[in-house]
């Protein structure tokens, strides 16, 4: 058994149930097997004093200057597949020739059809066993993680992968992320009706794949953006830094008023491509899929007639100091991801309070986590059972209820297996979750951008009305935990044909 509170993290399952022993000293009887595993951590149970009046901090200091800060978002990103008109060669030469952007105006549902594939779990096993790069044991393996990973079988991967290419090159790295990011920027310099040179600021995130010149110098060779923009690459940070990036861009367009800001997060999986054994290393494998964002905002004036949203806060929370969390390295999954994703997710959302609960809700939560702090766990050493009732009544912590602060969730659709843990944490309905579920099934885990996937899920609803408050909210390696905040400025009416949704 776990020592002391380690034993409530794990959860067990029973298999190989009726199993009846045919030899040994068991034998004639009835076994089973009971697999232990281990989960989020029930934070709610363990909230820390410190990180709520860091939220009040947070609110005194910061909360003016953030909601007066315009945003107009627009999220871009096609993943229907359409028919090409032309060869392979002819676009790849039309788009690698090309002098400006208008000389290479493809969707990124063409771009994902032209690079990527769409793939089942069926094909991508087929896939990983003839590549002869995996035994047995570990096929089974990826299996298993595929048929509990929550994704469906319509998500994308790069056409090499498939083929059985060595895609982990700079080659290939660049010919994928220029595909991603150029069809997402083409769809939104085309919708907003914004041109590349009025862009002054420039902020792109990718973890792992981090060329020179950077991803952010290839967008401006490509648009021919203006000599003076402010260009920002952000590398190593993991699947919440959109939300880093778009909190440096905020500072940008505060620092630098009337301007735009354009943010594009992405990843690319055919770089990251693991053919080894290691375990760890394998199961990102199952879940990272092709996928891309471009958003644009705005702090001019005349731009908050047309704009969609409102950034309202953003709270971020880092975990490097502590060794655990920090061994959190590369693209891998360790046992330990839950209880270190728990313990940065708990701060996130106890700073977070503050600035988005209701004042009773505010109230509730407060006086309960003041009255554990002071006076603890103790019972007073009555022997009544009706007293003790009472006292574990008075020291349980209030748990927020965060949907009295939102309409709409877009949680980083990491994997099921998340997803369910910070559904009961959370006490979340399966309609608060069902655009990041949705996502996951659709396009699986696309890593920084999977949050404006979810986004994008809620408008092809029609469900953002006027004044509704969107959360996202993301977490990634080091171990880092991050929230956006927006307020819909208008009803969000049903969205072009290039969502990725319709």
């Amino acid at each position: 058994m776990a020592p002391g509170g380690e034993q409530d993290m794990l959860s067990t399952e029973i298999v190989n149930k009726g199993v009846i022993e045919s030899s040994g000293p068991n034998a004639g009887s009835l076994t089973f097997s009971v697999r232990v595993r281990r989960r989020l951590p029930d934070f709610v149970q363990s909230v820390n004093l410190k990180y709520v009046k860091l939220g009040y901090h947070y609110l005194i200091n910061h909360g003016i200057y953030i909601a007066t800060v315009p945003v107009l978002l627009v999220l871009v990103f096609g993943a229907e597949v359409g028919s090409l008109s032309s060869s392979r060669e002819e676009i790849w030469s039309k788009f690698w020739n090309s002098t400006s952007a208008a000389h290479a105006r493809y969707d990124l549902a063409t771009v994902l059809a032209f690079f990527g594939v769409l793939v089942s779990k069926e094909q991508f096993l087929e896939a990983a066993r003839k590549s002869g790069k995996f035994d047995e044991a570990n096929l089974q393996f990826q299996k298993r993680i595929l048929q509990a990973s929550g994704i469906g079988d319509e998500t994308y991967i790069p056409k090499a992968i498939m083929a059985g290419e060595n895609c982990s090159t700079m080659k290939e790295g660049r010919a994928e992320a220029s595909m991603v990011m150029f069809g997402a920027l083409d769809e939104l310099f085309e919708k907003t009706k914004i041109r590349p040179k009025d862009v002054g600021v420039l902020v792109v995130n990718c973890s792992i794949f981090n060329p020179t010149p950077s991803l952010s110098a290839m967008i401006i060779n490509h648009y021919k953006m203006r000599g003076n923009i402010l260009s920002f690459n952000l590398g190593g940070m993991g699947c919440s830094a959109g939300i880093i990036a778009l909190d440096l861009a905020r500072d940008m367009l505060q620092a630098n008023p009337n301007n735009y800001a354009v943010v594009v997060s992405t990843e690319m999986v055919g770089y990251n491509w693991y053919k080894g054994k290691e375990r760890s290393m394998l199961i990102p494998n199952c879940f990272f899929r092709m996928g891309g964002s471009a958003l644009l905002l705005s702090n001019r004036r005349r731009d908050s007639r047309r704009a969609k949203y409102r950034l309202e806060h953003i709270v971020r929370t880092h975990k490097g100091a502590d060794d655990r969390c920090f061994r959190f390295k590369g693209i891998r999954v360790s046992k330990d991801l839950m209880e270190v994703g728990g313990d940065a997710l708990k701060t996130n959302i106890t700073t977070l309070g503050p600035l988005v609960l209701p004042f009773s809700e505010q109230l509730q939560f407060f006086s309960t986590l003041v009255w554990r702090h002071l006076f603890g766990g103790s019972g007073g050493g009555s022997n009544s059972s009706t007293t003790a009732t009472a006292t574990a009544n008075a020291n349980k912590p209030y748990i927020p209820d965060y949907k009295l602060a939102f309409e709409h969730f877009c949680v980083h659709a990491a994997s099921k297996a998340v997803l369910d843990e910070l559904q009961r944490n959370l006490e979340f309905s399966d309609k608060n979750m069902e655009a990041s579920r949705m996502t996951l099934y659709r396009f699986g885990n696309t890593s920084s951008s999977s949050i404006w996937y979810e986004l994008a899920y809620l408008e092809s609803k029609e469900s953002v009305k006027k004044g509704d408050r969107v959360w996202q909210l993301a977490f990634g390696s080091g171990f880092k935990c991050n929230s956006a905040v927006w307020r819909s400025i208008r009803t969000v009416r049903k969205p072009s044909t290039n969502n990725p949704w319709l």
